[in-house]
């Protein structure tokens, strides 16, 4: 069964770390992107890790930003320090990248299923 499977949020204080995990079963991914959307705003791309290992890195998070890896490229992770009140969000992991980019409103759901094969269902963070 081919799945894509976010884990590690939950409730984070501001200044605090916060490690999500995507974790994939029934296949290996080549490439991944991480995306987020708050209660009322728009989906955004925060970070992705390409085929050749390029990463992109959104302003919103970069600076305090990791994405990485395992060598099996079945476990991706985003790490992010001093989280902010902003980072409250739920999070989606997306793998092996289709061409073209989604354009126009809409939830991550309908986003990431555009530009990705796989997409997991998100990971509630709650930054305090």
């Amino acid at each position: 069964h081919v799945q894509l499977v976010e884990s590690g949020g939950g409730s984070v204080q501001v200044g605090e770390s916060l490690i999500i995990s995507c974790a994939a079963s029934g296949f290996t991914f080549d490439n991944v992107g991480w995306y987020r959307q708050a209660p009322g705003a728009g989906c955004e791309l925060i970070s992705a890790i390409y085929d050749n290992g390029t990463t992109y890195y959104a302003d919103s998070v970069k600076g305090r930003s990791t994405i990485s890896q395992d060598t099996a490229k079945t476990i991706n992770y985003l790490t992010m320090n001093n989280v902010e009140l902003e980072d409250s969000a739920t999070y989606y992991c997306a793998a092996d990248r289709r061409p073209g980019v989604f354009v126009g409103g809409g939830n991550c759901r309908q986003k990431m299923r555009y530009e990705y094969i796989y997409s997991g269902r998100g990971t509630q963070v709650t930054v305090s």
